[in-house]
Protein backbone atom coordinates (compact mmCIF):
# COMPACT_ATOMS: atom_id res chain seq x y z
CA UNK A 1 0.00 0.00 0.00
CA UNK A 2 2.35 2.23 0.92
CA UNK A 3 4.02 1.47 -2.66
CA UNK A 4 1.06 2.52 -4.20
CA UNK A 5 0.58 5.85 -2.43
CA UNK A 6 4.24 6.32 -3.40
CA UNK A 7 3.09 5.80 -7.18
CA UNK A 8 -0.10 8.35 -7.05
CA UNK A 9 2.25 11.17 -5.77
CA UNK A 10 4.10 10.66 -8.30
CA UNK A 11 1.78 9.88 -11.43
CA UNK A 12 -0.02 13.72 -10.26
CA UNK A 13 2.27 15.91 -12.68
CA UNK A 14 -0.93 18.47 -13.51
CA UNK A 15 -0.37 20.43 -10.26
CA UNK A 16 3.42 20.99 -10.77
CA UNK A 17 3.25 21.46 -14.93
CA UNK A 18 0.64 24.05 -14.09
CA UNK A 19 2.81 26.20 -11.17
CA UNK A 20 5.80 25.81 -13.58
CA UNK A 21 3.99 27.81 -16.29
CA UNK A 22 2.56 30.21 -14.17
CA UNK A 23 6.04 30.82 -13.04
CA UNK A 24 7.59 31.44 -16.58
CA UNK A 25 4.73 34.17 -17.74
CA UNK A 26 4.81 36.42 -15.16
CA UNK A 27 7.14 39.47 -16.61
CA UNK A 28 9.88 40.74 -15.12
CA UNK A 29 10.26 44.86 -14.09
CA UNK A 30 13.04 44.99 -16.47
CA UNK A 31 10.89 44.06 -19.46
CA UNK A 32 8.16 46.44 -18.83
CA UNK A 33 10.41 49.22 -18.21
CA UNK A 34 11.90 48.29 -21.57
CA UNK A 35 8.43 47.93 -23.33
CA UNK A 36 7.09 51.11 -22.12
CA UNK A 37 10.93 52.99 -23.42
CA UNK A 38 10.61 51.47 -26.64
CA UNK A 39 6.92 52.49 -26.79
CA UNK A 40 8.03 55.66 -26.69
CA UNK A 41 10.43 56.17 -28.92
CA UNK A 42 8.28 54.84 -31.64
CA UNK A 43 5.73 57.74 -31.11
CA UNK A 44 8.61 60.14 -30.88
CA UNK A 45 9.99 59.04 -34.09
CA UNK A 46 6.95 58.93 -36.06
CA UNK A 47 6.02 62.32 -34.60
CA UNK A 48 9.21 63.81 -35.95
CA UNK A 49 9.49 61.67 -38.91
CA UNK A 50 6.50 63.05 -40.24
CA UNK A 51 6.55 66.93 -40.89
CA UNK A 52 9.51 65.42 -43.04
CA UNK A 53 7.73 63.49 -44.77
CA UNK A 54 5.68 65.79 -45.53
CA UNK A 55 8.11 69.00 -47.17
CA UNK A 56 9.76 65.79 -49.04
CA UNK A 57 6.45 64.61 -50.56
CA UNK A 58 5.73 68.54 -51.02
CA UNK A 59 8.84 69.46 -53.08
CA UNK A 60 8.41 66.31 -55.47
CA UNK A 61 5.30 67.62 -56.28
CA UNK A 62 6.42 70.98 -56.87
CA UNK A 63 9.24 69.78 -59.11
CA UNK A 64 6.71 67.60 -61.15
CA UNK A 65 4.72 70.33 -61.92
CA UNK A 66 7.78 72.73 -62.74
CA UNK A 67 9.15 69.76 -65.12
CA UNK A 68 5.56 69.42 -66.50
CA UNK A 69 5.25 73.38 -67.23
CA UNK A 70 8.60 73.91 -69.08
CA UNK A 71 7.67 70.38 -71.63
CA UNK A 72 4.11 72.49 -72.31
CA UNK A 73 6.78 75.73 -73.22
CA UNK A 74 8.85 73.51 -75.35
CA UNK A 75 5.84 72.93 -77.56
CA UNK A 76 6.16 74.58 -80.52
CA UNK A 77 2.09 75.26 -80.71
CA UNK A 78 2.95 76.86 -77.28
CA UNK A 79 6.01 78.61 -77.47
CA UNK A 80 6.02 82.18 -76.65
CA UNK A 81 6.63 84.61 -79.76
CA UNK A 82 8.58 86.74 -77.24
CA UNK A 83 11.40 84.09 -76.50
CA UNK A 84 12.55 84.30 -80.25
CA UNK A 85 15.40 86.24 -80.61
CA UNK A 86 15.13 89.85 -82.53
CA UNK A 87 18.13 91.52 -84.65
CA UNK A 88 17.75 94.72 -82.65
CA UNK A 89 21.80 94.50 -80.47
CA UNK A 90 23.40 97.34 -78.53
CA UNK A 91 27.09 97.87 -79.61
CA UNK A 92 30.10 100.47 -78.77
CA UNK A 93 30.39 103.31 -80.86
CA UNK A 94 33.85 102.87 -81.10
CA UNK A 95 36.43 100.72 -79.70
CA UNK A 96 38.37 101.65 -76.10
CA UNK A 97 41.40 103.93 -75.41
CA UNK A 98 44.29 101.02 -74.69
CA UNK A 99 46.28 100.90 -72.45
CA UNK A 100 43.78 100.79 -69.09
CA UNK A 101 44.95 101.16 -65.65
CA UNK A 102 42.68 101.30 -62.42
CA UNK A 103 41.62 104.16 -61.08
CA UNK A 104 41.79 106.02 -64.41
CA UNK A 105 38.83 106.83 -66.36
CA UNK A 106 37.73 104.50 -69.64
CA UNK A 107 37.29 106.72 -72.51
CA UNK A 108 37.11 105.52 -76.08
CA UNK A 109 39.79 105.59 -78.80
CA UNK A 110 39.37 108.96 -79.56
CA UNK A 111 39.41 110.08 -75.75
CA UNK A 112 36.32 110.61 -75.72
CA UNK A 113 33.18 108.90 -73.48
CA UNK A 114 31.93 105.95 -74.19
CA UNK A 115 28.42 105.73 -76.64
CA UNK A 116 26.47 102.67 -76.65
CA UNK A 117 24.20 102.64 -79.92
CA UNK A 118 20.87 100.31 -80.62
CA UNK A 119 21.18 99.22 -84.07
CA UNK A 120 19.13 96.23 -86.36
CA UNK A 121 21.23 93.67 -87.40
CA UNK A 122 19.10 92.52 -89.93
CA UNK A 123 20.87 92.91 -93.25
CA UNK A 124 24.76 92.92 -93.55
CA UNK A 125 25.15 96.15 -92.12
CA UNK A 126 24.43 97.62 -88.38
CA UNK A 127 21.95 100.37 -88.97
CA UNK A 128 20.93 102.78 -86.06
CA UNK A 129 17.69 102.28 -85.12
CA UNK A 130 15.17 103.65 -82.13
CA UNK A 131 12.34 102.30 -79.85
CA UNK A 132 9.27 104.27 -79.04
CA UNK A 133 10.01 104.39 -75.49
CA UNK A 134 13.52 104.42 -73.17
CA UNK A 135 15.02 101.25 -71.77
CA UNK A 136 17.34 101.09 -69.48
CA UNK A 137 20.72 99.62 -69.40
CA UNK A 138 23.18 98.07 -67.02
CA UNK A 139 26.76 98.38 -67.79
CA UNK A 140 28.91 95.16 -66.68
CA UNK A 141 32.66 93.55 -66.43
CA UNK A 142 32.92 90.26 -68.43
CA UNK A 143 35.10 87.47 -68.48
CA UNK A 144 37.76 87.94 -71.45
CA UNK A 145 37.48 84.60 -72.80
CA UNK A 146 33.80 85.18 -73.39
CA UNK A 147 32.64 84.42 -75.78
CA UNK A 148 34.42 80.81 -76.85
CA UNK A 149 34.85 80.45 -80.49
CA UNK A 150 35.15 82.28 -83.75
CA UNK A 151 31.77 83.44 -83.70
CA UNK A 152 31.32 86.33 -81.43
CA UNK A 153 28.04 87.02 -82.50
CA UNK A 154 25.95 85.06 -80.46
CA UNK A 155 25.00 84.24 -77.27
CA UNK A 156 22.08 83.76 -74.98
CA UNK A 157 21.20 85.86 -72.34
CA UNK A 158 21.77 82.63 -69.64
CA UNK A 159 25.54 82.62 -71.07
CA UNK A 160 26.03 86.40 -70.54
CA UNK A 161 25.15 86.58 -67.38
CA UNK A 162 26.59 83.44 -66.53
CA UNK A 163 30.17 84.75 -67.79
CA UNK A 164 29.46 88.38 -65.96
CA UNK A 165 32.55 89.00 -63.03
CA UNK A 166 32.47 90.32 -59.77
CA UNK A 167 34.95 92.12 -57.42
CA UNK A 168 36.99 89.88 -55.74
CA UNK A 169 36.00 88.55 -51.72
CA UNK A 170 36.74 91.87 -49.82
CA UNK A 171 37.18 94.09 -52.43
CA UNK A 172 35.69 97.30 -53.82
CA UNK A 173 33.20 96.69 -56.55
CA UNK A 174 35.01 95.66 -59.52
CA UNK A 175 33.70 98.75 -62.02
CA UNK A 176 32.56 102.02 -60.62
CA UNK A 177 30.62 105.09 -61.98
CA UNK A 178 27.31 105.36 -63.15
CA UNK A 179 26.65 101.83 -64.24
CA UNK A 180 22.85 101.76 -64.76
CA UNK A 181 21.64 104.58 -67.57
CA UNK A 182 18.70 105.11 -69.65
CA UNK A 183 18.85 104.81 -73.66
CA UNK A 184 16.57 107.00 -75.77
CA UNK A 185 16.46 107.50 -79.01
CA UNK A 186 18.68 105.03 -79.57
CA UNK A 187 21.78 106.36 -78.17
CA UNK A 188 23.63 106.96 -74.98
CA UNK A 189 26.91 108.53 -73.62
CA UNK A 190 28.53 106.95 -70.34
CA UNK A 191 29.26 109.19 -67.68
CA UNK A 192 33.16 107.84 -66.26
CA UNK A 193 33.90 104.77 -65.43
CA UNK A 194 36.41 103.15 -63.65
CA UNK A 195 38.00 99.70 -62.45
CA UNK A 196 39.29 99.20 -59.18
CA UNK A 197 41.24 96.23 -59.42
CA UNK A 198 43.84 94.83 -62.57
CA UNK A 199 42.60 91.52 -64.72
CA UNK A 200 45.81 89.61 -62.99
CA UNK A 201 43.09 87.51 -60.87
CA UNK A 202 41.36 85.91 -63.45
CA UNK A 203 42.48 82.88 -65.58
CA UNK A 204 42.48 85.04 -69.23
CA UNK A 205 43.99 88.02 -67.29
CA UNK A 206 41.30 90.17 -69.48
CA UNK A 207 38.48 91.72 -69.12
CA UNK A 208 35.22 92.98 -71.43
CA UNK A 209 32.91 95.82 -71.09
CA UNK A 210 29.46 94.86 -71.36
CA UNK A 211 25.89 96.49 -71.55
CA UNK A 212 22.63 94.86 -70.93
CA UNK A 213 19.22 95.97 -71.16
CA UNK A 214 17.46 95.19 -67.67
CA UNK A 215 13.89 97.37 -68.70
CA UNK A 216 11.95 98.20 -71.79
CA UNK A 217 9.68 100.67 -72.00
CA UNK A 218 5.93 99.76 -71.93
CA UNK A 219 4.97 97.73 -75.35
CA UNK A 220 8.12 96.30 -75.83
CA UNK A 221 8.44 93.72 -73.27
CA UNK A 222 8.37 91.19 -75.44
CA UNK A 223 11.78 92.22 -77.80
CA UNK A 224 15.54 90.61 -76.98
CA UNK A 225 17.82 93.37 -77.55
CA UNK A 226 21.21 91.09 -77.43
CA UNK A 227 23.82 92.48 -75.38
CA UNK A 228 27.21 94.59 -76.15
CA UNK A 229 30.42 93.64 -75.44
CA UNK A 230 34.06 95.43 -76.29
CA UNK A 231 36.93 93.77 -77.30
CA UNK A 232 39.05 91.67 -74.58
CA UNK A 233 41.71 94.10 -72.86
CA UNK A 234 44.05 93.71 -69.86
CA UNK A 235 43.80 96.19 -67.07
CA UNK A 236 46.64 97.42 -65.23
CA UNK A 237 47.66 98.50 -62.28
CA UNK A 238 47.70 102.18 -61.86
CA UNK A 239 51.19 102.31 -60.55
CA UNK A 240 52.00 100.98 -64.19
CA UNK A 241 50.80 104.44 -65.52
CA UNK A 242 54.17 106.00 -64.34
CA UNK A 243 55.62 103.80 -66.87
CA UNK A 244 53.22 103.81 -69.73
CA UNK A 245 53.75 104.44 -72.79
CA UNK A 246 52.36 107.46 -75.72
CA UNK A 247 50.57 106.61 -78.67
CA UNK A 248 51.12 108.79 -80.39
CA UNK A 249 54.54 110.24 -78.25
CA UNK A 250 55.12 114.05 -77.85
CA UNK A 251 58.45 115.32 -79.54
CA UNK A 252 59.54 116.45 -76.08
CA UNK A 253 58.65 113.06 -74.36
CA UNK A 254 61.09 111.14 -72.62
CA UNK A 255 63.00 108.38 -75.33
CA UNK A 256 61.94 105.53 -72.52
CA UNK A 257 58.39 106.58 -73.40
CA UNK A 258 59.11 104.37 -77.13
CA UNK A 259 58.89 100.80 -77.67
CA UNK A 260 61.20 98.75 -76.41
CA UNK A 261 62.76 101.15 -74.70
CA UNK A 262 62.51 100.68 -70.96
CA UNK A 263 62.71 103.60 -68.26
CA UNK A 264 66.47 103.03 -66.22
CA UNK A 265 66.81 100.02 -68.92
CA UNK A 266 70.02 98.88 -70.80
CA UNK A 267 68.73 101.21 -74.07
CA UNK A 268 67.87 104.14 -72.03
CA UNK A 269 71.19 104.21 -70.38
CA UNK A 270 72.75 104.08 -73.33
CA UNK A 271 70.85 106.93 -75.50
CA UNK A 272 71.29 108.96 -72.47
CA UNK A 273 74.77 108.97 -72.16
CA UNK A 274 75.24 110.24 -75.70
CA UNK A 275 72.46 113.08 -75.12
CA UNK A 276 69.76 111.09 -76.68
CA UNK A 277 67.15 112.12 -73.78
CA UNK A 278 63.75 113.18 -75.52
CA UNK A 279 61.98 111.58 -78.68
CA UNK A 280 62.78 114.49 -80.66
CA UNK A 281 66.48 114.02 -79.98
CA UNK A 282 66.08 109.86 -81.36
CA UNK A 283 64.26 111.02 -84.64
CA UNK A 284 66.68 113.70 -85.33
CA UNK A 285 69.64 111.60 -85.33
CA UNK A 286 67.69 108.76 -87.01
CA UNK A 287 67.20 111.43 -89.72
CA UNK A 288 70.82 112.61 -89.81
CA UNK A 289 72.87 109.33 -88.65
CA UNK A 290 70.96 106.27 -88.40
CA UNK A 291 73.95 104.01 -88.08
CA UNK A 292 75.17 105.95 -85.31
CA UNK A 293 71.96 105.44 -83.59
CA UNK A 294 72.13 101.51 -84.18
CA UNK A 295 75.75 101.21 -82.67
CA UNK A 296 74.77 103.47 -79.90
CA UNK A 297 71.71 101.11 -79.05
CA UNK A 298 74.10 98.26 -79.28
CA UNK A 299 73.82 94.44 -80.75
CA UNK A 300 71.00 94.03 -78.17
CA UNK A 301 68.22 95.66 -80.10
CA UNK A 302 67.53 93.11 -82.91
CA UNK A 303 66.32 94.54 -86.11
CA UNK A 304 62.51 93.24 -85.10
CA UNK A 305 62.56 95.73 -82.17
CA UNK A 306 64.39 98.31 -83.93
CA UNK A 307 61.58 98.30 -86.66
CA UNK A 308 58.83 98.32 -83.68
CA UNK A 309 60.39 101.74 -81.38
CA UNK A 310 60.91 103.55 -85.43
CA UNK A 311 57.45 102.65 -86.05
CA UNK A 312 55.78 103.89 -82.48
CA UNK A 313 58.08 107.01 -83.05
CA UNK A 314 57.32 107.51 -86.51
CA UNK A 315 53.72 108.72 -85.31
CA UNK A 316 54.73 111.48 -83.25
CA UNK A 317 53.12 114.27 -84.36
CA UNK A 318 55.67 117.63 -85.66
CA UNK A 319 53.59 120.69 -84.46
CA UNK A 320 53.91 124.00 -86.16
CA UNK A 321 57.45 125.05 -84.97
CA UNK A 322 60.32 125.14 -87.20
CA UNK A 323 63.72 125.83 -87.31
CA UNK A 324 66.26 128.54 -89.26
CA UNK A 325 70.01 127.63 -90.33
CA UNK A 326 71.42 130.90 -92.09
CA UNK A 327 74.64 131.53 -93.51
CA UNK A 328 76.18 133.96 -95.67
CA UNK A 329 74.90 132.02 -99.33
CA UNK A 330 72.13 130.14 -97.66
CA UNK A 331 69.29 129.65 -95.62
CA UNK A 332 68.01 126.35 -94.46
CA UNK A 333 64.07 125.78 -93.19
CA UNK A 334 64.29 122.65 -91.28
CA UNK A 335 61.46 120.70 -89.35
CA UNK A 336 61.81 119.25 -85.67
CA UNK A 337 63.72 116.32 -86.62
CA UNK A 338 66.05 117.55 -89.08
CA UNK A 339 64.34 117.41 -92.34
CA UNK A 340 65.14 119.98 -95.12
CA UNK A 341 61.74 121.92 -95.39
CA UNK A 342 62.98 124.61 -97.63
CA UNK A 343 66.12 125.53 -98.83
CA UNK A 344 67.41 128.93 -100.31
CA UNK A 345 71.21 129.36 -101.79
CA UNK A 346 72.75 132.43 -103.12
CA UNK A 347 68.99 134.06 -103.27
CA UNK A 348 67.56 131.25 -105.08
CA UNK A 349 64.84 128.60 -103.74
CA UNK A 350 66.19 124.88 -105.08
CA UNK A 351 63.99 122.62 -105.99
CA UNK A 352 64.58 119.09 -105.43
CA UNK A 353 63.99 117.37 -108.76
CA UNK A 354 66.86 119.37 -110.03
CA UNK A 355 69.69 118.49 -107.78
CA UNK A 356 72.61 116.13 -108.63
CA UNK A 357 74.98 114.20 -106.35
CA UNK A 358 77.03 116.64 -105.71
CA UNK A 359 74.29 119.26 -104.86
CA UNK A 360 72.59 116.96 -102.84
CA UNK A 361 76.07 116.52 -100.79
CA UNK A 362 76.61 119.92 -100.53
CA UNK A 363 72.56 119.83 -99.02
CA UNK A 364 73.47 117.05 -96.21
CA UNK A 365 76.27 118.97 -95.41
CA UNK A 366 74.46 122.22 -94.66
CA UNK A 367 72.04 120.13 -92.56
CA UNK A 368 74.33 118.26 -90.66
CA UNK A 369 76.13 121.21 -89.70
CA UNK A 370 72.64 123.20 -88.25
CA UNK A 371 72.09 119.31 -86.40
CA UNK A 372 75.69 120.41 -84.98
CA UNK A 373 74.49 123.36 -83.79
CA UNK A 374 70.67 122.64 -83.15
CA UNK A 375 70.92 124.56 -80.18
CA UNK A 376 71.63 127.72 -82.22
CA UNK A 377 69.16 127.75 -84.46
CA UNK A 378 66.39 129.99 -84.75
CA UNK A 379 63.13 129.07 -83.60
CA UNK A 380 59.91 130.52 -85.96
CA UNK A 381 56.30 129.46 -86.12
CA UNK A 382 56.03 127.29 -89.66
CA UNK A 383 53.15 130.15 -90.82
CA UNK A 384 55.37 132.57 -91.04
CA UNK A 385 58.44 131.11 -92.57
CA UNK A 386 56.82 129.97 -96.04
CA UNK A 387 57.17 133.42 -97.11
CA UNK A 388 59.97 133.94 -98.93
CA UNK A 389 61.07 137.67 -98.54
CA UNK A 390 60.70 136.76 -94.99
CA UNK A 391 63.32 134.67 -95.12
CA UNK A 392 66.26 136.49 -96.73
CA UNK A 393 67.60 139.21 -94.75
CA UNK A 394 68.03 142.74 -96.65
CA UNK A 395 71.86 142.03 -97.14
CA UNK A 396 71.03 138.75 -98.76
CA UNK A 397 68.79 140.88 -101.47
CA UNK A 398 71.07 143.25 -102.06
CA UNK A 399 73.76 140.68 -102.78
CA UNK A 400 71.42 138.88 -104.86
CA UNK A 401 70.20 141.76 -106.70
CA UNK A 402 74.20 142.70 -107.20
CA UNK A 403 75.38 139.69 -108.12
CA UNK A 404 73.45 137.39 -110.06
CA UNK A 405 71.42 139.08 -113.08
CA UNK A 406 70.43 135.63 -114.40
CA UNK A 407 68.22 133.22 -112.74
CA UNK A 408 70.23 130.47 -112.76
CA UNK A 409 73.65 130.96 -110.15
CA UNK A 410 77.21 129.25 -110.27
CA UNK A 411 78.21 128.10 -106.78
CA UNK A 412 81.74 126.97 -106.26
CA UNK A 413 82.42 124.08 -103.76
CA UNK A 414 86.11 124.26 -102.05
CA UNK A 415 86.90 120.83 -103.18
CA UNK A 416 90.07 121.95 -104.46
CA UNK A 417 88.46 122.46 -108.38
CA UNK A 418 85.46 124.63 -109.43
CA UNK A 419 81.99 122.89 -110.52
CA UNK A 420 79.22 124.84 -112.10
CA UNK A 421 76.06 124.14 -110.15
CA UNK A 422 72.76 125.00 -111.11
CA UNK A 423 70.04 125.35 -108.89
CA UNK A 424 66.71 125.61 -110.37
CA UNK A 425 63.79 126.50 -107.38
CA UNK A 426 64.41 123.76 -105.09
CA UNK A 427 61.27 124.21 -102.50
CA UNK A 428 60.35 121.59 -100.79
CA UNK A 429 56.86 121.75 -99.00
CA UNK A 430 56.27 121.12 -95.30
CA UNK A 431 54.82 118.26 -93.77
CA UNK A 432 53.85 116.14 -90.68
CA UNK A 433 55.44 112.67 -91.72
CA UNK A 434 58.41 111.13 -90.87
CA UNK A 435 60.50 109.31 -93.73
CA UNK A 436 62.08 106.19 -92.83
CA UNK A 437 66.15 106.11 -92.07
CA UNK A 438 68.49 106.32 -95.43
CA UNK A 439 71.71 104.58 -94.87
CA UNK A 440 73.15 107.74 -96.78
CA UNK A 441 72.56 111.24 -96.10
CA UNK A 442 70.01 113.33 -94.96
CA UNK A 443 66.49 113.46 -95.46
CA UNK A 444 64.18 115.25 -97.45
CA UNK A 445 60.60 115.57 -97.52
CA UNK A 446 59.54 115.74 -101.61
CA UNK A 447 57.45 118.89 -103.26
CA UNK A 448 56.02 115.54 -105.53
CA UNK A 449 55.15 113.58 -101.86
CA UNK A 450 51.06 113.68 -101.43
CA UNK A 451 48.78 112.01 -99.24
CA UNK A 452 51.62 111.47 -96.83
CA UNK A 453 54.04 109.06 -99.81
CA UNK A 454 57.29 110.48 -99.59
CA UNK A 455 60.42 110.46 -101.75
CA UNK A 456 64.15 110.35 -101.07
CA UNK A 457 66.70 112.15 -102.63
Amino acid sequence: MAAKRFFDDSADPDSNHSNYKRMRKTPSFASVIKEVVMVNFLDNFCSALEPMLRRVVHEEVENGLRRCSRSIGRSPSLRIKAMEPSNLRLIFNKKLSLPIFTNSKIVDSHGHPLQLLLVDATGDCLVPTTLASPIKVEIVVLDGDFPIGENEATWTNEEFNKNIVKERVGKRPLLTGELNITMRDGVVSLGDLEFTDNSSWIRSRKFRLGAKVVHVGKGQNNVRIMEAMTDSFMVKDHRGELYKKHYPPELGDDVWRLEKIGKDGTFHKKLTSQGIKTVQDFLKLANIDPEKLRRILGSGMSEKMWEVTYRHAKTCEMGTKLYIARGTTYTLILNPICQVVKAIINGQICHSRELRGIQRAYIEKLVKDAYTNWSSLEEVDGGLVMNEQALLTQGEQNAYQQQHTMRRSTLVIASGSEQAVEYNDWNIVNSTNICSPVENGVRYISESSSEGELHYL
